[in-house]
């Protein structure tokens, strides 16, 4: 029997052995769930509620044991993992107290006597998952897909095991029927009968934008609908009449939540010159607060990276941009015999042409690009393949807005704040960064057959 061991980043240590479902298995899991969906999609959206509202009661009743199986699987200081779970919880309620409404028929006039759009579940959805969010990215998909009438096959990232089987069990402690929500421990070089299997009518992944292009494929090949949600270089633009303090603040948590392994993390900070200096002083000192350490203990804000080849990954992203002669002007200073950590560090005199600036760093690296004026900045922002995530510091909010709406090509943007994804706006992003929605009322309708319903 074929088996998987997760290994704890802050350790080195291993945690557990999980067996690989066989392909047989994996088909077997399937049948049920679509089996099972052909009964869930009767039940009524109030029950659907119910159950979702039991989850979230789990979810809060174990949240401090589900942060430190986060933490220990992944590596996120145990705080940023009580906010997951926490998160999770809230999701359940939005679509719990929303759902209804959202999908409930619409009516429209034409010249029939009557003619309603209805949203009516597809059938299995898969998720394609990523271990940085090990629970909050497997809710986003599963919760509204279920509560639209789907059943949901989880294909989680192979180092967080332990939250794709934690998060099945949970599902049915909440009193959801058995094979509504499934997980499948299964390598991702062999899922290619997974998402052609008849059953499966959605694809929905979060991961790098080579995944995306891979699922996107067979998703294409097999006539599948897919929701990608992949890789940013998130810009985070600094006006010369912005709030410096306030938008440092900002720069530093958007960076450094999560160790900076997040797709929409602020990724490069590109500031006019009239306010580099004294922006790049104050984010050396904003940094210096945040401490690298065990995950387990409260004190430490920055945890480990995930996995070993990440911090050789970043390190030569580094080392490469170094050579380009991106200067590093602050570095913390670590001394760890055990453990994936990486140092915090913040680069200046970095041009576009160098990887800092044109790939995605998934770690806690800070960039500062200098622009010579709003119109350069916001040139500098587009200057990218991705298009996820950006934000707009300015004094002045009407200007924020339409620049927000109208300068920054992303799928979210924020005015004076960092960007994070929330159950009530819709989540995605374009180009490089993928395609659809997830979250909001968007969200959900995207796991359905959008029908049009004409009485003559």
């Amino acid at each position: 029997m074929k088996t998987i061991t997760t290994i704890n980043p802050a350790t080195e240590r291993n945690l557990h052995d999980y067996s690989i479902h066989t392909h047989a298995e994996a088909l077997q899991i399937i049948e049920y769930l679509y089996l099972q969906q052909k009964d869930f999609s009767q039940t009524s959206y109030s029950e659907r509620s119910g159950f979702l509202k039991n989850l979230a009661k789990e979810l809060r009743t174990e949240i401090a044991p589900l942060a430190e199986l986060i933490t220990a699987e992944m590596g996120k200081p145990l705080a940023q993992s009580r906010a997951e779970i926490e998160k999770c919880v809230w999701v359940c309620d939005y679509y719990a107290e929303n759902g209804a409404e959202v999908l409930k028929d619409i009516e429209i006039q034409t010249d029939a006597s009557k003619s309603v759009v209805s949203f009516r579940p597809l059938g299995v959805t898969l998720g394609i998952m990523p271990w940085n969010f090990p629970f909050w990215q497997v809710f986003r998909f599963a919760v509204p897909s279920i509560m639209a009438g789907n059943t949901a096959l989880l294909k989680h990232a192979s180092n967080v095991c332990g939250c794709s089987l934690v998060i099945e069990r949970l599902f049915e402690d909440a009193g959801f029927p058995k094979n509504v929500f499934r997980s499948i421990i299964y390598p991702a070089s062999a899922m290619e009968d997974i998402i052609g299997h008849p059953a499966v009518k959605t694809v929905s992944i979060t991961g790098s934008t080579s995944a995306g292009k891979n699922v996107a494929s067979l998703a294409g090949k097999y006539l599948k609908k897919s929701v990608l949600e992949l890789g940013g270089s998130d810009p985070y633009v600094v006006l010369k009449d912005a709030d410096i303090l306030s938008a440092v603040s900002s720069c530093a948590k958007g960076r450094l939540i999560n160790g900076g392994q997040s797709c929409i993390a602020a990724k490069r900070f590109i500031v006019v010159k009239e306010v580099v200096k004294e922006f790049t002083e104050l984010l050396i000192a904003e940094f210096s607060k945040y401490k690298t350490g065990s995950p387990m203990d409260e004190q430490f804000s920055v945890g480990p990276l995930a996995k070993k080849e990440f911090v050789d990954e970043i390190q030569q992203i580094c080392d490469s941009s170094e050579k380009f002669g991106a200067t590093c002007v602050y570095k913390e200073k670590l001394n760890y015999s055990e453990g994936y950590y990486f140092a915090p560090r913040i680069y200046t005199n970095v041009t576009c042409q160098m990887p800092l600036f044109r790939e995605e760093t998934f770690g806690p690296v800070g960039v500062i690009i200098e622009a010579i004026d709003n119109a350069d900045a916001f040139r500098l922002a587009n200057d990218s393949v991705f298009g996820l995530g950006g934000a707009v510091f300015t004094s002045d909010n009407m200007y924020g807005e339409h620049a927000a709406k109208y300068y920054i090509e992303a799928g979210s943007v924020f005015v004076n704040d960092f960007v994070r994804s929330d159950p009530r706006l819709p989540f995605g992003g374009i180009n490089e960064s993928g395609y659809g929605r997830e979250l909001a009322p968007f969200g959900i309708r995207e796991f359905t057959n959008i029908k049009t319903v004409y009485i003559k």
